[in-house]
Formats: C-alpha cells, structure tokens, sequence
C-alpha cells in the first residue's frame, strides 16, 4: 500500500489544499494529512479545524485519509506513518523552486522517501492560506476559497 503525506499548516485549510489532497488519493493507496507545527508560522489553527472540515470528515471515514499533528521533520513523519512519499503543491514557479529545493534537501536526509509535487489548477492557484487570513482580517468573505 503506498502511503503519501501532505503536510502544511493549513491555516486555514483551503480548497486549494484540498485539491491536492483529492488528487494525491488518485496517485497513493493513503494520505496522511500532517498539520505540522512550523515555528516560522505562529498562529496556526487547531488540528479540530481539520478534523471537522466536512470534506476531510467524509474523506478520513474510508479510512484512505488520516489527519494527525506533527512536529518535527517531514521526513522524520514520514516514516512514522510508514509514507514513501511526500505530497505537495505549487502554485507559482516561486513556490516550486522552494519545494524543488525541500525535496533535494528530503532526499539527503531519506533517499527512500520521494517528493511528488503537483502543480495547483489555474483556477485555484491564487488561494493561499495567507490570501485567506487577510481577507478574513478585513471582514471579507472567505467561504469561497474554504472547504
């Protein structure tokens, strides 16, 4: 059974990472949600905001997708959920040179766990959690860019 993870903050999840969560269960047999615990990233929400999303509800109840917290290295968690690969996404060329560069420097730390990184959809490249947060701070409506 080949086992991905998808780590972030998720802070907030959104639609976006659930695209890529969708379509990472296409490739893997199971993926493991990781919300990790970035220092760089203060603030982040609650592993419950994740766990009673109701698409990640309706997906963790066939028992392909688990979410759970981690905080440490992403290589470090992918072998305690027994992944061989890490899922992740890019929105911009930004983004996948600087996972392009994670994964070069994953793959020194544990040449048996790969990197998958898909590229995001054009129509949800321009969602980010940050994107999120702002308009949020401004008391614009979010629910379109949230699960």
């Amino acid at each position: 059974m080949a086992t991905a993870i998808f780590t972030g903050s998720f802070n907030p999840f959104t639609i976006g990472h659930l695209d890529i969560l969708r379509r990472g269960l296409a490739i893997f047999d199971r993926v493991v949600l990781v919300k990790g615990i970035n220092v760089s990233k203060p603030g982040s929400s609650a592993i419950d905001d994740l766990r009673t999303c109701p698409p990640l509800k309706q997906l963790a109840a066939d028992g392909r997708v688990e979410i759970a917290e981690w905080s440490g290295l992403t290589v470090d968690a992918a072998r305690h959920f027994g992944a061989t690969a890490l899922l992740r996404g890019a929105r911009t060329a930004a983004d996948f040179d600087y996972e392009r560069s994670m994964a070069d420097i994953n793959r020194l730390l544990a040449p048996d766990i790969d990197t998958v990184i898909l590229p995001a959809r054009p129509e949800l490249a321009m969602i980010s959690s940050s994107m999120v947060r702002e308009l949020a701070s401004f008391g614009k409506e979010i629910t379109p860019f949230i699960p």
